[in-house]
């Protein structure tokens, strides 16, 4: 099955029972059991229906074992890493989400896990960060938000030989533009309030292993800890990740569109595009990834303001979040960024004037006019 097919026909699509061909949404906290510890589902946390629909879509599109949904993408980071005990090392990525950066540094620090912090375009610095009690490299390609590109199928291959985890956060790409665990990675997460989602309607996270053995701990975890996706959100996401084929063809258009436009644009300074052929990383994004993404940040000149440029745009939205049928766009350091200290922060790369920019779906004629007015309006 062709994998827009399967975005429809895929996991769990038609309701058994009744031959609905929309899952039913089973708002159910506790189930019947006709005999003790016979029944398919007991208790929602442990499994619901509605739930495991989505669990089984994300699996069968990444081409894993297992997919787990989670309250948000962070509940799905958290749970991942709750694999690990006090005293382990994990390599991370130093260009990763606000958020995950949060988690890593005030939560998980001071439950005695360590990381190091490194490029993980240079497998020579990967390798070298590896410790006696290194259990994990941890990524995100595109990274969030310079776009970096990592050689997925390197690093895991890398990884396995040192006996090491692999796990990607794959929320930039989805599975429509690259599979990891085809390129040998053990775990894949995702924020799937982004493109998987699709309408900026909510809130989740998605799992998906390679092993089984690593598909059983993410479940007790999943149960143990409960941070599971409700039904509502379950059918909501599945219904959007049916359209994300028809979604993403409009999304790369656009942005391909967008990126010539700002890259003739006089008051740009610099642009993070995959699909730039200037970017280092082209090579690798085009043998890597099946298209190039609609995320685009840049930096404008030195001497012009971020905010007053966002400030006047009519049509494009200040927002956080990306990957909605809406273009977003916000300024990292002050916003999805703002949990990183700013030394830090500069030091990877991610400058005060930095802006990103989520490519929507609306027509391209628009969106062009409306960057268009806003630059006319910016001074120096």
């Amino acid at each position: 099955m062709k994998f827009n097919t399967q975005l429809i026909h895929g996991g769990i699509s038609i309701d058994s029972e009744t031959g609905a061909v929309s899952v039913p949404i089973h708002m159910a906290s506790t189930f019947k059991q006709a005999k003790i510890g016979e029944a398919k589902y007991e208790y929602s946390r442990s499994g619901n229906p509605t739930r495991e629909a989505v669990e089984n879509l994300i699996a069968e599109l990444e081409h894993g074992t297992a997919g787990f949904a989670f309250a948000s993408g962070s509940a799905a980071i958290s749970t991942v890493f709750s694999m690990f005990s006090s005293g382990d090392h994990i390599i991370v990525g130093n260009d990763v989400y606000g958020g995950t950066f949060r988690l890593i540094d005030n939560v998980l620090k001071r439950m005695g896990l360590t990381f190091t912090i490194v490029d993980t375009r240079d497998l020579s610095a990967i390798e070298q960060s590896i410790q006696d009690n290194t259990v994990a490299i941890y990524l995100e390609t595109p990274t969030n938000p310079l776009l970096r590109i990592s050689d997925i199928s390197a690093i895991a291959s890398l990884a396995h030989r040192a006996n090491l985890l692999s796990i990607v956060d794959n929320t930039f790409a989805s599975p429509y533009i690259q599979k990891p665990i085809d390129l040998g990675v053990d775990i894949v997460v995702h924020s799937a309030s982004k493109y998987l989602g699709g309408h900026s309607d909510l809130i989740a996270g998605l799992v998906v292993t390679k092993a089984e053995e690593i598909s059983d701990k993410i479940k007790f975890l999943q149960n143990a800890i409960g941070a599971i996706l409700a039904p509502q959100e379950s059918w909501l996401l599945q219904r959007g990740m049916k359209t994300l084929g028809l979604r993403m063809r409009s999304h790369q258009s656009n942005a391909q569109i967008i990126f010539e436009y700002l890259n003739k644009q006089e008051k740009v300074g610099k642009i993070y595009f995959p699909g730039d052929p200037n970017n280092p990383d082209f090579a690798l994004a085009k043998k890597q990834m099946n298209g190039f993404g609609a995320m685009i940040s840049f930096e404008l000149k030195p001497g012009l303001n971020p905010e007053s440029f966002i400030d006047k745009l009519k049509v494009i939205t200040l927002a956080e979040s990306l990957g909605a049928l809406e273009s977003l766009i916000e300024i990292p350091a002050i916003m999805t960024h703002g949990a990183i200290p700013r030394d830090i922060r500069i030091a990877h790369g991610i400058q005060d004037e930095l802006i990103r920019l989520s490519v929507g779906v609306e027509d391209i004629e628009d969106l062009i006019e409306d960057l268009e007015q806003s630059f006319n309006q910016l001074n120096y």
